[in-house]
């Protein structure tokens, strides 16, 4: 799988690379600006892009703005972004053209190589992968909409871990709940939201995340 890299930091760059490489992605290039992601973006099309949302030259949201501006020229262009804050503005901004593909994770979250691996390949193909903590600061900030407040508490605790990617079996582990149980609170969740149910996962989460973005 070809993958563009952006990262400013040289250890982190580096460790990411041979992390990568092992586990058989093929590094076209490593970047560390902003404009040279933008550059890289547009001559290689990679299958993922993995970018670090702060980078040089302001060190404010050039990794954001690449993607962005990738997306606006090539749509549904994949990428990972990583980022060592919370920031629901950066999150909804991504999630705004609701085509998949896209993906926001807390550096200092990430724990376990194959799972962080997982999440990239999971938005290679064109799905979606948020940071618990980022979705509930979404749910939160949307805690006040007439509909979101018709959910049940376990109701919400599916959203959630839909929101988060999870299938319904991963869901059903999380909770200790019947995966017909799942299925259950989806189907209600989807009709109190007022969204069409849907077997696509990815479908699925992409509306759920519209509908916290509108």
């Amino acid at each position: 799988m070809r993958l563009v890299l952006a990262e400013d930091q040289f250890l982190l760059r580096e460790g990411l690379i041979r992390l990568l490489e092992h586990h058989d992605f093929e590094i076209i290039t490593a970047v560390d600006s902003g404009p040279d992601l933008v550059r890289a973006l547009e001559q290689h099309r990679p299958d993922v892009a993995l970018v670090d949302i702060r980078m040089p030259p302001t060190h404010t949201d050039e990794g954001l703005r690449a993607v962005l501006t990738a997306r606006e020229t090539r749509p549904g262009q994949p990428a990972l972004l990583l980022s060592q804050y919370v920031d629901q503005l950066y999150a909804r901004e991504l999630l705004a053209d609701g085509r998949g593909g896209v993906g926001y994770l807390l550096k200092d979250r990430v724990f376990d190589g194959a799972q962080f691996v997982s999440a990239l390949r999971q938005v290679a193909a064109g799905g979606t992968v948020m940071d618990p903590h980022v979705v509930s600061g979404m749910l939160s900030h949307s805690s006040q909409d007439t509909q979101i407040s018709r959910l049940t508490n376990r109701e919400h605790d599916v959203l959630q871990n839909m929101a988060e990617g999870r299938s319904n079996a991963a869901i059903a582990e999380a909770l200790v709940i019947t995966e017909k149980a799942v299925a259950n609170h989806i189907n209600s969740i989807l009709a109190k939201l007022d969204l069409a149910p849907s077997k696509d996962d990815n479908r699925r989460v992409l509306a759920v995340l519209a509908y916290l973005n509108r």
